[in-house]
């Protein structure tokens, strides 16, 4: 799955804005001592949690660049069942697949 379209219309039409964006996510992920793949994980609960599709799917493609599997994502989700609930857990796999399938598609 590629970067939206939308996103790299942004970085295009505001490119100091993209510069400022990227450069406090860079802060934050260097402000703590959690790994690359500990923070791709945290980052995807917390886009499962608040119902982020596109997020979800970002943070996926992060996870799987960070050498994370499928199987690791798929159990961010379901730790998420309790929490947030059924619907939204089984929305969150199919958000996962999306990212997997695409990724399957490409090589």
């Amino acid at each position: 799955m590629p970067i939206p379209k939308r996103f790299l219309k942004f970085i295009g039409e505001f490119p100091r804005v993209a510069k400022a964006y990227e450069e406090l996510g860079d802060s934050v992920h260097a402000a703590g001592p959690l790994t690359e793949k500990e923070r791709a994980l945290v980052k995807l609960g917390i886009s499962i949690g608040a119902r982020l599709e596109g997020a979800v799917h970002s943070h996926v493609r992060k996870a799987l660049g960070a050498g994370l599997k499928k199987e690791h994502l798929q159990h961010v989700a379901l730790l998420s069942l309790p929490t947030i609930g059924l619907p939204s857990m089984m929305a969150a796999l199919s958000w996962i697949d999306d990212v997997v399938a695409a990724k399957k598609k490409r090589k």
